[in-house]
C-alpha cells in the first residue's frame, strides 16, 4: 500500500497539495496563500531529485495520502555534529480517507525507510494552528526539538 510516488502519481499527489495547502491557507491567511506547493512539472523534476523521497499511500488504484522527505546533512562543525536527518516536508491525506490508519501507515513506513537508511533522526514542522496533526505526530512518539516563536508587527 505504502511505495515511492511515480510519475503516474501525479494528478492524485497534486490533489493532496491542494487539500493540506488549504488546511495552511486556512490557518495561517497572513503566510500561505491559496496555491499549490508544486506544479506538476516541478513534481516530476522532485522525482529525479536524490535527496527527495516521496512515498504515496494507494488504494484500489488511487493515490490517498502521501509524506514528501527530504535527506538533510547537518556537517560537523566545532559546535555541532555530523548528523543524517530525514525531514517529514509533508504528510497529507485525502479528506475522504482520514481515520483510517492512512498516515499512520506513512510515518511507519517513513520511519522504517529512515532506519533501513541509517539517518539519525526524523524532523518535521508542524503549525501550531494545527493541533491535529500535532497531536497525531506526538501519538507517532515525536517530541518538539525547538520551537519557533514569533511576534506580528
Amino acid at each position: 500500500m505504502v511505495r515511492l510516488m511515480e510519475e503516474k502519481d501525479i494528478d492524485d499527489v497534486s490533489n493532496l497539495l491542494k487539500q493540506v495547502n488549504l488546511v495552511h491557507h486556512l490557518g495561517r491567511p497572513d503566510l500561505f496563500r491559496k496555491n499549490n506547493k508544486y506544479s506538476k512539472e516541478e513534481l516530476k523534476e522532485l522525482l529525479k531529485e536524490n535527496d527527495y523521497h516521496i512515498f504515496v499511500y494507494e488504494n484500489e488504484g488511487r493515490v490517498v495520502g502521501h509524506a514528501f522527505c527530504i535527506t538533510k546533512i547537518q556537517d560537523e562543525t566545532p559546535l555541532l555534529n555530523h548528523v543524517k536527518t530525514l525531514y517529514i516536508d509533508d504528510i497529507c491525506v485525502d479528506s475522504n480517507q482520514r481515520g483510517k490508519g492512512v498516515a499512520t501507515s506513512l510515518f511507519e513506513y517513513v520511519k522504517k525507510y529512515a532506519k533501513d537508511n541509517e539517518y539519525y533522526n526524523i524532523t518535521l514542522n508542524v503549525w501550531a494552528f494545527n493541533d491535529s496533526a500535532y497531536k497525531f505526530y506526538e501519538k507517532m512518539g515525536l517530541n518538539p526539538q525547538k520551537i519557533t516563536m514569533e511576534e506580528i508587527l
